[in-house]
């Protein structure tokens, strides 16, 4: 690169910035740029929360497991850097609902806990009757939202379907994805799609109906067994990272090296290290945590919410068994759990059902979750203690008739962003002032814009592409 080459930074090596480094290398590699770019990551590998753990023919994810197979942008780059051949989708199979001591299947038909089949509906145990009546009047309700109104996840369904339907159905389902808790939850940031559901069809049993036989009228020419709703890699998520990093120049990956700040000059950044060193970049792209982002910028109110986020706090328990050992009456890939169940787990893949490769012959792997946004306890015991909790909660459905051969225990403190009511409007703002008063900045991650690995990838590769268009 010559000395009037731009420069970017990327901070954060987790896959919101790997992706970022990769649509840049990209760009690099099909055609001539004056850019120059580096990576910094704070800890001793890059990845973030992708970590797998492999052993015995085990495949193990401690954080995130699969991602979303219609948000392609994962699709793509697994493709771009070698992996297609490694993606294996999921096994589809009943799910079921922890209520009381007993599992129920989720309703035949059901799509995210919302109900497009009468009959199945009204014979789960999961409703009582008066519960059941009440998910009905969805049909025949008024809309409960305006267009550009924000509103927790929780209020709009039981204003739709009522408490009963929220407790043991939906929220179950809902939100787990973010560990969080539906009344806290925003609906435009979370689930929007009911929030359109709504505005085009009233009814949000009607609407999931309608889109339900489109969807059905799309596959009617596909054969043989129906896919999963998600992907994952062979060989786990962290063989993704690896590819990436393999198709990445090596000096232009820097580990162990955490930052304390990010001034803006009159001409670009300035990052200073945690060892002193200082380095100007004329671009820098930070996936970092919200506080960390907050704090790396704390001489700035415009960063103010990113400091202020909420953050759930939850771990991941994984148990290996031999197949004997394991006394699982239940045909399906798991269950989730009431908020109004006293048990400490909130929900439990059947590992060796729903993703085959994880597991060897003869084996069974069980992955449970402890934790949620407001009741972290647990997570602060010691690893044996938490195992203790999960098996006594398992047993409640399950016969286990031996200890565990191992069990992994993965806490995640502080992880999961709450996007809380207002979060869509106070992230327009900070890409307004980001805009107007810091060009050259970019903030992207699972606090932003979508806790999925596909949507952080999106964020990685958008802040690029921005960059890419001012110096065409």
């Amino acid at each position: 690169m010559s000395a009037t080459s731009k420069k970017v930074a990327i901070i954060g090596g987790g896959i919101t910035g790997l992706a970022a480094a990769h649509c840049l290398q990209s760009a690099l590699n099909q055609q001539e740029l004056s850019l120059d770019y580096d990576v910094f990551e704070a800890s001793d590998q890059f990845g973030g929360k992708i970590q797998t753990f492999t052993e015995n023919g085990f495949v193990i994810e401690r954080g995130p497991d699969s991602y979303l197979a219609r948000k392609t942008s994962m699709t793509s780059l697994a493709e771009a850097v070698g992996l297609a051949d490694d993606l294996i989708y999921n096994e589809t199979g009943q799910a079921f609902i922890l209520k009381g001591r007993k599992l129920e299947p989720i309703p035949k038909g059901a799509v995210m806990g919302i109900p497009t089949k009468f009959g199945p509906f009204v014979e789960s145990k999961l409703l009582s009757p008066l519960g059941k009546a009440r998910v009905l009047a969805d049909y025949f309700l008024p809309k409960t939202t305006s267009e550009d109104e924000d509103v927790s996840a929780g209020y709009f369904f039981r204003k739709r379907l009522g408490n009963e339907a929220v407790d043991y159905l939906i929220e179950p389902l809902l939100s787990g994805i973010y560990a969080g808790d539906m009344n806290r939850l925003s609906l435009k940031a979370t689930f929007p799609q009911f929030q359109q559901l709504e505005k085009s069809h009233r009814s949000l049993m009607k609407g999931t109906k309608i889109n339900q036989e489109k969807a059905k009228v799309k596959l009617a020419d596909q054969q043989g067994k129906k896919k999963g709703n998600f992907l994952t890699f062979r060989h786990g998520l962290e063989s993704f990272v690896s590819a990436i990093v393999s198709h990445l120049p090596a000096e232009k990956l820097h580990v162990n090296r955490p930052l304390t700040s990010i001034v803006k000059k009159k001409d670009g950044y300035q990052l200073t290290f945690e060892n002193g060193r200082k380095l100007d970049y004329d671009n820098v792209i930070v996936t970092t945590p919200p506080h960390q982002t907050g704090q790396l910028l704390q001489g700035y109110k415009e960063f103010d919410y990113l400091r202020e986020m909420e953050l759930s706090t939850t771990a991941t328990v994984a148990l290996a068994y031999r197949k004997e050992d394991v006394s699982n009456p239940f045909d399906g890939t798991g269950f989730v759990v009431s908020k109004k169940n006293d048990v400490s787990i909130t929900a439990c893949t059947w590992t060796d059902k729903k993703w085959p490769h994880t597991t060897p012959e003869g084996y069974t792997l069980l992955r449970c979750y402890v934790g949620r946004y407001g009741d972290s306890e647990i997570v602060h015991r010691s690893d044996g203690d938490i195992v203790k909790s999960v098996l006594a909660d398992l047993e409640l459905v399950m016969n286990m008739k031996a200890e565990p051969l191992f069990f992994k225990v993965t806490r995640w403190h502080e992880a999961m962003p709450q996007y809380q009511v207002g979060h869509p409007y106070k992230i327009e703002k900070l890409k307004e002032d980001l805009h107007k008063k810091f060009s050259g900045l970019y903030v992207a991650g699972a606090a932003i814009a979508g806790v999925g690995l596909p949507d952080c990838i999106d964020q990685g590769e958008a802040a690029v592409k921005d960059i890419l268009l001012k110096y065409h």
